[in-house]
């Protein structure tokens, strides 16, 4: 169920409070009225698990949650990969879902 009023706009508010105090190093790639891509460049939580040995569990709390997030803002999300997984940044890209009666 999406919350009502949210979109892109509500997605690109949240960032700066998900990165607030340093805690993600975030670049934005590309942002549009229907769309949102950015990277996550640095991670602390990562960083966190990782050094406990335990990046797996850092994965389960914190990166799964971008999916039930996002289909709650009304958005469409991919994300490729993580730095909790091992990659260099995460990759995160919205869209607004279209709407079926509208095609």
């Amino acid at each position: 169920m999406a919350i009502p009023g949210a979109g892109i706009e509500k997605i690109s508010a949240m960032a700066p409070y998900f990165s607030g105090g340093d805690a993600l190093d975030i670049e934005v790639v590309n942002s549009t009225d229907t769309g949102l891509e950015f990277n996550v460049t640095g991670c602390p939580y990562a960083t966190f698990y990782k050094e406990l040995g335990v990046s797996e569990f850092g994965f389960l709390p914190f990166c799964n949650l971008d999916f039930p997030l996002a289909e709650a803002l009304g958005a469409d999300f991919k994300r490729t990969q993580t730095i909790m997984q091992g990659a260099d940044h995460c990759d995160f890209r919205y869209a607004l879902k279209k709407d079926p009666a509208s095609t």
